[in-house]
């Protein structure tokens, strides 16, 4: 997913995702992702989605939307992203959704001055049921990304997928984190992701 999200040109990454093990800390090493700290469960899918959006914007100020991108979603194609990426430069104010065969799929992008009418949602509303609300309060487009990804979790493999209809998927060279970089040589260490506590941002300047 990181790697999608990175292909298809969104920054920065943010993940959000209790780690105790430090099995995702070492899938993401060397990799561009902030991994950070969830809010409590008590804070709701709306607490976690709003938490995230901070640390982003705390990342790069210059945020203007975000991808909200739920974690079982693991085979959205970097041209979803892209797309999604374009689009909000022509709609600037919608809540974008990429859909495949008329459902709405993720990941969902929503513009940074749309952050106070997500964030005053009830904490009890489950992530579908936030974006419901949302389509009923803002401006929100569904377009067409012929991208099975977006709507099929990863409980479905990959090899198993309906088929891709959209545009083709954009050449990039894939990055060096994870398993594969973990091949490199003790003298060049891994540099390993960011990490942050809920609701603080990591010092981009610290190790």
């Amino acid at each position: 997913m990181v790697e999608a999200a990175w292909a298809g040109g969104a920054t920065p990454i943010v993940v959000l995702s209790r780690d105790p093990g430090g099995e995702i800390t070492q899938v993401l090493a060397g990799s561009p992702a902030l991994l950070a700290e969830p809010a409590p469960p008590d804070a709701g899918a709306v607490g976690r989605i709003v938490g995230g959006i901070r640390l982003a914007a705390a990342q790069v100020s210059e945020t203007d939307a975000v991808l909200v991108w739920p974690g079982q979603m693991a085979w959205v194609d970097a041209e979803t992203v892209t797309s999604l990426i374009e689009r909000h430069g022509v709609e600037r104010e919608a809540v974008l959704r990429p859909q495949y065969e008329g459902t709405a799929g993720w990941p969902a992008l929503v513009p940074m001055e749309q952050l106070d009418v997500l964030a005053h949602l009830p904490t009890e509303l489950r992530l579908d049921e936030l974006f419901e609300r949302l389509a009923a309060l803002l401006p929100t487009s569904l377009f067409d990304t012929g991208d099975p990804g977006t709507v099929h979790d990863r409980s479905v493999a990959h090899d198993d997928l309906p088929p891709y209809s959209g545009p083709p998927e954009p050449a990039r060279q894939a990055p060096e984190w994870g398993a594969a970089a973990a091949e490199a040589p003790d003298e060049s260490p891994l540099e390993g992701p960011a990490l942050a506590p809920y609701g603080q941002a990591a010092d981009p300047e610290s190790d």
